[in-house]
């Protein structure tokens, strides 16, 4: 798909989406975001799927100088897994040193922000759809830790939901789940924020509220 579409912002964007992934019926859905500019387009997506929202704790690592230039992640748990593109990673300049300091600096990030929002409330996914959720794909990286991080738990499907993302990375991920879900993949990709007309940065007060009032039902008693 060649059109280059602009989405008011990351709510509109998963709004769309979940107006897409309500099509395919998927039985006993749990929408799982990427923190922080997927909770907005997850929470979207949870609520029209009337779907539990949890995250998946994963930390980007950049390029030496260049920390938006992904060269790899981390994504935590009891054994925390790295996902490094060593091509890209050894074009940059990245030793093994320095992978190790930036995989210990956000293992650290990422244990301070689930303190941040409220502690560590992982929900089951045996025998459950899980959706993982993004506000868009450019490398991919951040993405295939968090589908690796998720197959000790089993869920019965796999679905990777994003608004938007680069064709080739999209395709490259499809081998590490079940399905995938994208409404928009151009050929002329440049960054994920091209297709937002608001792409201002998500905060941890955001993310707090909309968990909060995502899982409300569950935490009064009332299980999804």
């Amino acid at each position: 798909m060649n059109v280059r579409k602009i989405f008011a912002n990351r709510r509109a964007a998963g709004q769309e989406l979940a107006m897409e992934l309500e099509k395919y019926g998927f039985e006993k859905p749990v929408v799982l975001a990427l923190p922080r500019g997927g909770v907005p387009v997850a929470f979207e997506v949870a609520r029209r799927l009337k779907a539990p929202l949890d995250l998946v704790m994963v930390g980007k690592i950049g390029a030496p100088g260049h920390s938006e230039y992904a060269i790899g992640a981390v994504v935590d748990g009891e054994n925390p897994q790295i996902v490094l593109d060593r091509e890209a990673a050894d074009r940059s300049g990245a030793d093994d040193a320095y992978i190790s300091r930036m995989k210990a600096r956000k293992l650290a990030e990422i244990k301070r922000r689930r303190s941040a929002y409220g502690g560590s409330q992982t929900l089951d996914l045996e025998g459950r759809t899980a959706i993982i959720v993004d506000d868009g794909i450019a490398t991919g990286l951040t993405v295939s830790a968090a589908l690796n991080g998720l197959t000790k738990a089993r869920p019965a499907k796999t679905v990777l939901a994003v608004p938007v993302a680069a064709p080739e990375s999209l395709r490259s991920l499809a081998p590490l789940c079940d399905q995938t879900v994208c409404l928009l993949s151009p050929r002329a990709f440049y960054a994920v924020g091209a297709h937002y007309d608001d792409f201002g940065e998500t905060s941890d007060a955001e993310v707090i509220t909309l968990l909060s009032c995502a899982n409300a039902p569950r935490k009064q008693g009332h299980p999804i």
